[in-house]
């Protein structure tokens, strides 16, 4: 397609450059023009010695050989002096000849025919050599001794790999199968999210069975222009006849194999129906003897065809999700392999502290960690390093250069200790792990919470409690501040959404009642709700629980941070001197916190300061610069 391009362009400037010499070429030959009254001067100083005549335009030649035009307003007049001048007199008929009209009109047409055609020819030329080519350059021959990716590269998926064993054993032993009359599945579709290891783990099929493996992706066969993508369809499956066994592999295949819109589309829609009836076709064109193995991935397997799934084509669909806790350590064990580890890190303790996390971003975790202790010059990576890893994927980078005001910080401080403190007080909440009031990314500060397991169910109260914490930052800036800011902005929407699930989606609400009016329209990607059809009515009610449920939690936030006022003064007054808190350090300052309020003589000293706090709950981390020896150790 650029080579179309580029050689249009190219046609279109020698072209412009040719009518460009021609006009140049035709200005050099024109004759210098001169007065007629000159003329007639020259004619009567016996000067013009002859003269061509082709309707007014008079061009002479002089004694002095010099050529020139002039017009005459009246030929006929001229002619005596001429002849009584003795002039040399040539003539040339005014009007052009048939045959000349007839060349200046049709000339530059064939002209710009025969340009087309050429393009046009040579663009076919190149679309035949690229679409012959196309199969044979995305082959990947296996070579004896090179380095494979293999079963042992792919971790924490063990379902996933073992339904594709069989597939390997087929392509290694074919006979074993065919002498029962058993047939291999001819497709195998993997569907998951973004990153759980669906390409890896077609190329560890491809490298433990040892066959040729031609890799594409959905858009290669999509073009600009009709038939395109279905002759590269017939070329791929042409080229792999030619090489069985072997594996075809087409990621994002959702690219070509949407769902077929109705009757009377065109462009683009019409050009992917038509590649998507070509690989139907070619898949159902295998014979018995030709043992090629179509795997596909996406992460949109609810848009793709009906009839791309049917058994025939993608016989088996196998899904890969997020790995559990013990598969995040398996994927950290094999990505540790590569990088230098101190002895002190956990890495079971990192994988159950990143739940959610897909192979792609425990990769990335690793490779973040092994950035930040080389910018430490540091020998080995430590866990310090993996922590620090972690909060710049989830949070993103911590913003340094921004300058924040005092009132700003201390609204954050409170913001933030407001979190913590439901979380520490709701039912079925996640451990509290860290608070930080420091910017990264587009957050100003952050709670972070993490599960002792692996959640794949979550209960109301849970649900609930989660509604609760995130309205507790609100609740702590009119409790500590008595004031609102837009600092809660992102906190209302998640609550929201979350009130709104629990009414509408799933169920948790007695007025509403068990039933859905709301679903999950994205698959593997985010979270969109798709509304169901319902009347207005129903409309209304489901405004109204998730208005009564989002206050319900509000209010229940404000009377636990209204019980523990001094816990979250004293809470958000050490956090405006560490930046950085963690579980350890929050349940300290809640019990320092409850011995100050018993201690009546400390009230009445009424030092509130974060510097006395710290020392008098016996904190001290680095970030306080304090003179003490650090410690994290309870003073009771």
């Amino acid at each position: 397609m650029g080579r179309i391009i580029q050689n249009s362009i190219i046609l279109a400037i020698l072209a412009l450059f040719g009518v460009a010499g021609y006009l140049f070429y035709t200005l050099e030959q024109k004759l210098p023009p001169i007065k007629y009254n000159e003329f007639l001067t020259s004619l009567d100083n016996n000067e013009v010695v002859e003269v061509h005549l082709k309707g007014g335009t008079v061009t002479v030649s002089d004694i002095y050989g010099r050529t020139f035009t002039t017009f005459s307003p009246d030929v006929a007049s001229l002619m005596p002096q001429l002849m009584a001048k003795k002039v040399a007199i040539t003539t040339d008929s005014d009007q052009p000849s048939p045959f000349r009209n007839f060349a200046t009109i049709t000339l530059p047409i064939a002209l710009l025919l025969v340009i087309c055609l050429v393009s046009n020819r040579r663009q076919r030329q190149q679309q035949r050599e690229e679409n012959s080519d196309f199969a044979k350059d995305r082959a990947i021959l296996p070579i004896p001794g090179a380095k494979q990716v293999t079963f042992e590269d792919v971790a924490g998926i063990p379902e996933a790999k073992d339904e594709l064993v069989e597939i390997i054993e087929f392509l290694k032993d074919p006979q074993r199968f065919s002498r029962l009359g058993a047939s291999i599945p001819k497709g195998v579709l993997l569907q998951g999210p973004p990153g759980t290891g669906k390409t890896l783990l077609a190329k560890a099929i491809a490298g433990e069975s040892g066959v040729p493996f031609y890799s594409f992706s959905g858009s290669d066969f999509v073009e600009m222009f009709v038939g395109v993508g279905a002759s590269r369809v017939r070329d791929l499956f042409r080229e792999a006849k030619k090489h069985t066994p072997c594996i075809v592999f087409i990621d994002e295949i959702d690219a070509v194999g949407a769902h077929r819109a109705g009757a009377g589309t065109v462009g683009g829609q019409d050009e992917r129906g038509q590649t998507l009836n070509a690989l139907l076709v070619e898949m159902d064109g295998f014979g018995r003897d030709e043992t090629i193995i179509v795997l596909a991935a996406t992460n949109r397997p609810d848009i793709l065809d009906p009839a791309l799934l049917r058994p025939g084509r993608f016989d088996r669909q196998v899904t890969i999700l997020p790995p559990d806790v013990k598969g995040r350590l398996k994927i950290l064990g094999v990505h540790a392999k590569r990088v230098t580890i101190a002895p002190s890190v956990d890495l079971y303790e990192i994988a159950r502290n990143s739940p959610g996390f897909t192979g792609a971003e425990l990769a990335n975790l690793v490779n973040e960690a092994a950035l930040i202790a080389a910018r430490a010059n540091k020998n080995a990576i430590e866990m310090e390093d993996f922590e620090r890893a972690k909060d710049r994927i989830l949070m993103g980078v911590e913003r340094k250069g921004l300058v924040i005001s005092e009132n700003d910080r201390r609204t954050m401080a409170y913001h933030e200790a407001g979190h913590a403190i439901v979380a520490r007080f709701m039912p079925e909440s996640d451990p509290l792990h860290k608070i930080t009031i420091i910017p990264r990314g587009k957050a100003m500060g952050h709670t972070q919470q993490l599960p002792l397991n692996d959640r794949h169910a979550y209960s109301k109260t849970y649900l609930r409690s989660r509604v609760t914490i995130l309205m507790g930052g609100r609740a702590a800036e009119e409790v500590g501040l008595s004031q609102q800011t837009t600092g809660a902005e992102d906190d209302l929407i998640r609550a929201t959404e979350i009130a709104t699930r629990m009414v509408s989606q799933w169920g948790m609400n007695e007025v509403i009642g068990p039933l859905a009016y709301a679903k999950n329209d994205s698959m593997f990607l985010g979270n969109g709700l798709a509304p169901a059809s319902h009347s207005e009515n129903i409309a209304r009610h489901i405004d109204q629980e998730v208005k009564k449920l989002v206050e319900g939690c509000y209010q229940q936030a404000h009377a636990i941070l209204s019980r523990e006022r001094d816990f979250l003064r004293h809470l958000a007054e050490i956090l405006l001197q560490t930046e950085t808190l963690d579980r350890e350090e929050m349940e300290i300052i809640f019990e320092c916190s409850l011995k100050k309020s018993r201690d009546k003589k400390a009230d009445a000293t009424g030092d509130e300061s974060g510097e006395s706090l710290l020392h008098a709950c016996n904190i001290c981390p680095a970030s306080a610069h304090c003179t003490e020896k650090p410690t994290r150790m309870a003073a009771n």
